[in-house]
């Protein structure tokens, strides 16, 4: 049974999970502390020509000063004995898959909380405005013009992926550049939405709606997992109740501090 519910909640977790989509890699540790690693170069990171007899110049990979922060995300599921014995469970593993649910979406909005404030190594993404430079326009107007001096900024990184509300997809997706025909015709008979200058869409209410996150998921984020979905089971005999605790330990680090930054409508 508790391998069941394990199993079901890794399915729910899995489900409109954008995550593989913006993290660049996925570490599995056995502990509460983790600290990564980030490469120091001595000087800039273009590979410059050496000359001959002329010292190499070198990147140097050490750890970082901050422990990333993982943090506890879990649910008790209590069930009466009536509730299981009586009950398909197909209907039961629904409310299992809702809970995965809920893990995946508490999952995400740490990781934005990174990608926007750092892990704590001093790495918050770089702000831009509309309406102060490079950023043209007026502020609270969004336009193709934004939307290419915004994508501009990544260099030498490349905006492969934007996080944004709803209501700003929304309004995205009415910039007159980007309604091209084939697109609502995409959108309309597979649900697929265009990619914007290269950039895949990721719709969640963990980011505001006056901003977007652009990211280049390759460089950007580090999935730390204490272990996989963790399920510990009892009985209560004398109310015949059984219940199961669901918890998933996870945080995220930082990579590259270039590979994101925000714009702000």
């Amino acid at each position: 049974f508790p391998e069941y519910i394990a199993r079901a909640v890794k399915v729910g977790m899995e489900e409109a999970n954008i995550l593989p989509d913006i993290t660049a890699t996925e570490t599995v540790i056995d502990g509460m502390d983790y600290r990564s690693i980030t490469s120091v170069p001595e000087d800039e990171k273009e590979l410059k020509r050496v000359s001959e007899g002329a010292a190499i110049p070198q990147t140097t990979v050490k750890t970082r000063d901050s422990l990333v922060k993982l943090n506890k995300r879990g649910r008790m599921q209590g069930a009466s004995y009536e509730a299981i014995r009586y009950q398909k469970l197909d209907l039961f593993s629904v409310m299992l898959r809702q809970i995965g649910s809920y893990i995946q979406k508490m999952q995400l909005k740490d990781a934005i909380s990174v990608l926007l404030d750092g892990d704590g190594n001093g790495n918050a993404a770089e702000v831009f405005r509309v309406g102060e430079g490079p950023i043209s326009g007026q502020a609270g107007e969004l336009g193709y013009d934004q939307l290419v001096e915004f994508w501009g900024q990544f260099d030498p990184y490349t905006m492969n992926g934007m996080i944004l509300s709803s209501s700003m997809m929304t309004r995205l997706l009415k910039v007159p550049e980007l309604q091209n025909p084939l697109t609502g015709l995409n959108f309309q008979g597979t649900g697929i939405l265009a990619a914007p200058l290269g950039a895949q869409l990721h719709r969640t209410s963990a980011v505001e709606e006056d901003m977007i996150i652009g990211i280049d998921s390759r460089y950007a984020l580090e999935l730390v997992r204490a272990g996989e979905v963790l399920v510990e089971y009892d009985k209560l005999i004398d109310r015949q109740l059984e219940r199961a605790a669901i918890t998933s330990i996870s945080g995220f680090g930082k990579i590259c501090s270039g590979a994101s930054a925000l714009l702000e409508i």
